[in-house]
């Protein structure tokens, strides 16, 4: 095709009138109007003031980083296959997208797969995170303002128990651990306390440590008292006869007093373990040394315990609706004249750089 059959009229034709034709064309006979639904939605803490207090990093803004975590969360979980799922069983959200016959542009085309489904519901969506309010603005697309409304009412339902289940879900695997911690703590607890009150009742002793005491007292009594005694029968036969009452009355004592002294150093110091106080003595404090850590392990777990049930009820979150969407009353989409002034534009730049480049060429030519 030669250069010069692109003359100035044709160009203008092509480029400028046909465009400009077909697409006021489609705005005024095809295409369906979209109207939009907004809300306005924030995921806080249930007590603000300790969430405040324990997530003190921000991003150089208003939002904590748990916060910005959870908003992004809940940003992804509107935009997920699972809830359009949801949206499309409650609202039979595929038909009415389907709806529009005549709007081949932007109507969805029936049979589509899920993927593609998803895809254009993303597009019919609009998600705005302000991180300096930690806000969100839901934007939500239909072809009727009642549709555009119930689109936006289903997805904050959704968003409220999602947000309930995960904060709530976090909170139960947290202190359910703290749970098992403390009730093992305390099986230990009270094992060890039972085999204390079982080692007093099989050996038939409250406590072996104050036995001993009192039988070490008691032996240092008796070695006393037979001390004495000999230094008395000691000092009678320096003027006595050795079979003199009185004599032999001090040398009777003596002998009972070494005779109770030998049993009681058998008793504290025999072989046989039901008869061996020491060996008593230190089993029993094996055993109370087991329960006092046992002690010292309950109360950590409890400590940790009191501390989990407390994180807990920091951690469950619930969203909160800043705005409630309201029903539209006229359509935003499309924008007939912006779309014909900005397609305008982009004709007329296409039509001089064609001008230019037909000209380029034809110089060239001659």
């Amino acid at each position: 095709m030669k250069v010069s059959f692109f003359t100035p009229r044709r160009l203008q034709v092509a480029i400028l009138v046909l465009p400009a034709a077909v697409a006021l064309l489609y705005m005024l006979i095809f295409s369906a109007n979209r109207y939009v639904s907004e809300s306005i939605v924030a995921v806080r803490s249930a007590n603000p003031t300790a969430a405040a207090g324990a997530s003190t990093l921000s991003l150089g803004t208003g939002a904590s980083l748990g916060a910005y975590a959870d908003t992004l969360y809940l940003m992804d979980y509107i935009e997920s296959g699972e809830l359009l799922e949801e949206l499309d069983r409650k609202l039979n959200l595929r038909a009415h997208y389907e709806s529009p016959k005549i709007d081949f542009v932007f109507r969805l085309w029936g049979g589509t797969s899920r993927e593609w489904f998803l895809d254009y519901y993303r597009h019919r969506i609009n998600l705005e995170f302000n991180d300096s309010t930690g806000l969100i603005t839901v934007s939500t697309q239909g072809f009727t303002p009642e549709m555009a409304k119930q689109i936006n009412d289903a997805i904050l339902a959704a968003c409220e128990r999602f947000v309930n289940d995960f904060s709530q879900r976090v909170a139960r695997e947290q202190m359910k651990f703290s749970e098992e911690e403390l009730a093992l703590a305390a099986g230990k607890l009270d094992k060890a306390k039972n085999d204390v009150v079982q080692f007093q009742s099989a050996n038939k002793i409250l406590d072996p440590q104050a036995q001993q005491m009192a039988a070490s007292s008691l032996t240092a009594e008796l070695q006393a008292s037979v001390a004495r005694l000999e230094a008395d029968l000691k000092n009678k036969l320096s003027f006595m006869q050795p079979d003199a009452p009185a004599v032999t009355t001090v040398r009777d004592q003596v002998a009972a007093y070494k005779a109770q002294l030998e049993a009681e150093r058998l008793r504290t110091t025999s072989t046989d373990s039901g008869d061996k106080i020491g060996t008593l003595n230190a089993g029993y404090q094996r055993l109370l040394l087991t329960a006092m850590f046992a002690e010292e392990s309950y109360r950590a777990a409890n400590t940790a315990y009191q501390a989990a049930r407390i994180e807990a009820g920091q951690k469950v979150k619930s969203l909160v609706v800043v705005a409630h969407p309201l029903q539209p009353d006229s359509a935003r989409y499309p924008r007939t004249i912006y779309n014909l002034l900005t397609l305008l534009v982009i004709c007329c730049v296409l039509y001089i750089v064609a001008r230019l480049a037909v000209a380029t060429i034809q110089e060239h030519q001659d």
